[in-house]
């Protein structure tokens, strides 16, 4: 099999994809384009769109080619003519291959890569992005400095010792800095499985 044809499996995607999806059904507009940053297996897209309005096309991303012929692989699974095609995005690029969405959704990405990548989420997304348009970001934080579970405190240990630019980050300073800067204001904070949350900001 050619090298990123295989379909990959995320196991989280089985626990967290109907939490994250109820939030999406009342958050996301009518219609329009749902741009997804780091699409991973690309599993949330073939579970998600489907489920969602009528009019709402999803645009999985990622940062590396070689994952993109795994998530059009799932796509095709689910047989919903309104997944695209998965492309390159890079957050960190100034210049980003999508220049309009109505709305923006990131899952496990920004612990799992260097702060430059949440720095330029932010950045793209506040240039995308029309007038009340969410943000939506899904995964591990830290409360007031704190962790809010000592499974999470283990799991930014061990992610620092991969690699020291990752880590679970603090929702209320780093996070709601860069969201600040780029123009988005906190609307919601939701419980998710496991210890996580989804964060819901708009321009």
């Amino acid at each position: 099999m050619e090298l990123g044809t295989e379909r990959r499996h995320a196991p989280a995607t089985l626990r967290n994809r109907e939490p994250i999806l109820a939030v999406l059904q009342r958050v996301l507009p009518d219609g329009g384009l749902l741009l997804e940053i780091a699409s991973g297996s690309g599993e949330h897209a073939a579970f998600m769109t489907p489920r969602l309005a009528a009019e709402i096309e999803w645009q999985p991303t990622e940062a590396s080619r070689v994952a993109l012929a795994g998530i059009d692989a799932h796509a095709a699974d689910s047989a919903c003519p309104r997944i695209r095609p998965a492309i390159v995005l890079d957050t960190r690029a100034a210049d980003w291959p999508i220049h309009h969405a109505d709305a923006v959704l990131c899952c496990n990405m920004i612990h799992i890569a260097p702060w430059t990548a949440a720095e330029g989420l932010f950045a793209g997304a506040g240039r995308i992005l029309p007038a009340s348009a969410p943000l939506i970001l899904y995964g591990p934080f830290r409360r007031q400095g704190n962790h809010t579970a000592p499974s999470n405190a283990a799991f930014d240990t061990e992610l620092r010792a991969r690699d020291p630019s990752w880590g679970v980050r603090c929702l209320d300073t780093e996070v709601m800095a860069l969201a600040e800067a780029a123009g988005f204001q906190l609307v919601e904070i939701v419980a998710m499985p496991a210890n996580n949350l989804t964060v819901v900001f708009r321009r």
